[in-house]
């Protein structure tokens, strides 16, 4: 079969269980992995909070009190848990997802069979649903474990941030099946996912920003993710603004789907 073909026909619904079936896959896969890519997922967020939130936190606490009234570290955990959400969504659906177009060929072998774009699109992102919320977690516990958790309503920051980690899973998947080869990766890696972990106010307020840069970081779905979390954090929260918050990251995530779904079927499908 030539590189490229197109295998299967665009007329086919969802297999029943198809989705899943897909999911166990990736997870059958992962446990030979799993340890070396938790630990990674766990610990990078972990150096960045220690870093950031203790190391240089001792000298924004001393200069100008903390952020907002609370200490830096605890300002900056509830951005980190929503950035860690979105590093390890991109991650998992990058590289993989032209992997099983241009190099290993998954998605050949799996369309070959009656499975559908749907089901490969639904049973990835399932998986991946699994590595965010389990990164997210670990996270969390050793946030609260740290004292940077100011409420009960916190532990919902874990199923926010997931949230969040999904809509850029969603549509990281539907950039990277349009790909012909891995530089596009890079540079979104690069120019986007990195500039917008620094900047959608993870680290710092987003008023602190130019003004023509902060419309910018304020139509992101990190920056809502993170305002979220932040207020779940502090028990700040109003229900009207965290609805807000929830239905654009929400949008963005359904929005995703749809366009991997599109982009893999007009890849791949007859």
């Amino acid at each position: 079969m030539a590189l490229g073909t197109r295998i299967a026909p665009a007329s086919r619904p969802m297999v029943r269980g198809g989705g899943w079936a897909v999911m166990a896959h990736w997870l059958r896969k992962y446990r030979r992995v799993w340890f070396g890519s938790a630990v990674s997922s766990f610990l990078t967020p972990l150096l960045y909070l220690a870093g950031m939130g203790f190391g240089l936190g001792m000298l924004v606490d001393s200069g100008s009190g903390g952020v907002g009234g609370v200490p830096y570290v605890v300002f900056v955990a509830p951005g980190v848990l929503a950035a860690t959400a979105m590093q390890v969504g991109t991650g998992e659906t990058s590289f993989s997802v032209m992997g099983g177009i241009k190099w290993d060929r998954m998605y050949h072998a799996m369309l070959a069979t009656p499975l559908g774009p749907r089901d490969v699109v639904a049973g990835q992102l399932g998986f991946v649903a699994v590595r965010v919320l389990t990164s997210v977690t670990a996270f969390f516990v050793i946030a609260a474990m740290l004292g940077t958790v100011r409420s009960p309503w916190a532990v919902l920051a874990i199923p926010v941030a997931g949230l969040g980690g999904m809509a850029f899973a969603a549509l990281m998947f539907a950039f990277a099946a349009r790909l012909e080869n891995d530089r596009g990766l890079t540079l979104a890696f690069r120019f986007v996912i990195t500039p917008m972990s620094l900047f959608a106010g993870t680290f710092f307020p987003v008023e602190q920003l130019p003004g023509w840069l902060q419309p910018v970081a304020w139509a992101t779905p990190l920056w809502h993710a993170v305002e979220a979390c932040r207020d779940l954090f502090l028990g700040t929260v109003a229900l009207g603004p965290l609805l807000g918050h929830l239905a654009y990251v929400g949008a963005w995530a359904v929005l995703g789907y749809v366009l991997a779904v599109r982009v893999l079927t007009r890849r791949m499908v007859v």
